[in-house]
C-alpha cells in the first residue's frame, strides 16, 4: 500500500486516542516528551545497547547517563542501566536481591501501596510478597515491616512516590531496619525520582529517600515520567557495580566479542539512553527544577480550589504532584463516571479519584476541571 494511504488510515484509526496536549489526561504519570528529546530519539533509532561491540559510544553514553542520574540521587559512582521502564527495573532489583540472599522460598516485604510490578516480579522470581499495611499518613507502617522480617526475607521495598497518592515511605527508618537485619533495601522512585531532589530548593519539606541512606542498595527512576524522556526510558541504579554481578550473563557471540549483560532484556533501545543523556545535559538541574515548580504550583492551586467546593475534599496533603479527591456527600464512583463522560481521563482508587499534575498540564486545564466538578456536584 502507498505510504500516504497508510498515514491516512493511521490517522483515522488513532483518532480515539487521547492526547496530552488536550489537557484531558490527568491520570497518567507519563507526559509528552520534550521536543529536543524526540529529535534525538528519532535520529538514533538504530542503536542497540544489547550489542556494545557494535555501538561502543552509545554504551559509554548510557553509563554517563547513569552517573548523571546517580548524581541526582546522591551517588555519582552509581552503576546501572537504562531499561524499558519501572516494571523491568523493579524486577531486576528483586532478581539481584534474591540471588544475593541465596535463600529458599524467599520473601519480599512491600507496602500494600506498592506498584503492581512487584506482583509480577514475585511470580517470575518465585518470591513471596509480604504486604504490610500503611500508617495514618498512608506510608508503609515501619513497625509492621520490621515485624514481618523472617529468616526467609531477601528484600524490603520502600516507595518514593506511591501510585495512588504520591506518598513517600519512611525511608530513613526502613534503611535503619534493613541495615540492622542485613537485608537488601530497594527504593521504587519511578515517579518521585525526578521530583524529590528539588523539593528543598523550592521551599518544600525535603524527604530522605536516595543513596544518602546507607542501606539503599538500588533505586528505580523513570526518565519517561517526570524526566520528559521518550517511552521507553526507565532506569535502574545500584550503589555499586558489584551488585549486578549476581545476575550477570555472558554473551559470547556479539560483534565486539564476549560481553556481559545484567538487564532483563537483551536488545535494548540505545535511542532512549542517548535521548536521556541529551535531555539531562540540556535541561540540567535548573531546567528540571522549573518543571517541578510548575507542577507543584498547579497541584497546590488544585488542592486550594477543591477545598472550596462543598462536598469535596482531598484525601491527604500532597507530597508530590499527585492529589486524591474524595467526597462525603456523593459516591465518588458517580463523580468519576461523570468526569469520564466529559472526556476527563482520571483514575479511580478505592474511595477517591486520583489526579496527577504533569508538565503538560496548564492552568486552563485545571480551571476547566474545577468547573466541571462544580457542575457535577
Amino acid at each position: 500500500m502507498p505510504q500516504n494511504i497508510i498515514r491516512k488510515m493511521l490517522e483515522a484509526k488513532l483518532q480515539r486516542d487521547l492526547t496530552y496536549s488536550s489537557g484531558k489526561i490527568l491520570c497518567s504519570m507519563c507526559t509528552n516528551p520534550h521536543s529536543f528529546a524526540k529529535q534525538i530519539y528519532r535520529k538514533y533509532l538504530e542503536k542497540n545497547l544489547g550489542d556494545p561491540g557494535l555501538f561502543p559510544a552509545s554504551a559509554e553514553l548510557e553509563q554517563e547517563t547513569i552517573h548523571m542520574l546517580g548524581s541526582l540521587l546522591s551517588n555519582p559512582e552509581a552503576s546501572g542501566s537504562i531499561v524499558s521502564g519501572g516494571t523491568e527495573a523493579n524486577i531486576i532489583a528483586l532478581w539481584i536481591a534474591r540471588n544475593l540472599a541465596k535463600k529458599d522460598c524467599g520473601e519480599v516485604i512491600v507496602p500494600v501501596s506498592a506498584h503492581y510490578s512487584f506482583d509480577k516480579a514475585s511470580d517470575l522470581l518465585n518470591l513471596k510478597l509480604i504486604k504490610v499495611n500503611l500508617n495514618h499518613h498512608f506510608q508503609m507502617d515501619v513497625k509492621a515491616a520490621e515485624k514481618a522480617i523472617t529468616p526467609r526475607t531477601v528484600a524490603i521495598v520502600g516507595v518514593a512516590g506511591t501510585t495512588g497518592l504520591g506518598v513517600v515511605d519512611p525511608m530513613r527508618e526502613l534503611s535503619e531496619i534493613a541495615l540492622a537485619h542485613n537485608i537488601y533495601l530497594h527504593v521504587d522512585a519511578a515517579f518521585g525520582g525526578f521530583v524529590l531532589p528539588f523539593l528543598k530548593e523550592l521551599g518544600y519539606n525535603a524527604l530522605d529517600f536516595d543513596f544518602r541512606l546507607p542501606r539503599v542498595c538500588s533505586i528505580t527512576i523513570d526518565p519517561h515520567k517526570m524526566g520528559l524522556a521518550p517511552i521507553p526510558s526507565g532506569g535502574i541504579l545500584f550503589r555499586n557495580a558489584s551488585l549486578t554481578e549476581a545476575v550477570s550473563t555472558r554473551v559470547p557471540y556479539l560483534a565486539g566479542g564476549e560481553a556481559e549483560q545484567s538487564t532483563l532484556l537483551g536488545t535494548r533501545s540505545g535511542a532512549s539512553a542517548v535521548a536521556v543523556w541529551a535531555l539531562l545535559r540540556h535541561l540540567g538541574r535548573a531546567g528540571y527544577r522549573a518543571v517541578v515548580e510548575h507542577c507543584l504550583m498547579l497541584t497546590w492551586k488544585l488542592v486550594k480550589e477543591i477545598k472550596r467546593i462543598d462536598g469535596l475534599d482531598i484525601v491527604t496533603e500532597p507530597t508530590l504532584n499527585v492529589v486524591g479527591i474524595k467526597s462525603d456527600r456523593i459516591d465518588i464512583r458517580l463523580i468519576f463516571q461523570e468526569l469520564r463522560k466529559r472526556g476527563w481521563a482520571v483514575s479511580l482508587f478505592p474511595g477517591f479519584i486520583r489526579i496527577v499534575i504533569m508538565p503538560h498540564t496548564k492552568p486552563s486545564h485545571i480551571r476547566n476541571l474545577l468547573e466541571d466538578l462544580k457542575r457535577i456536584l
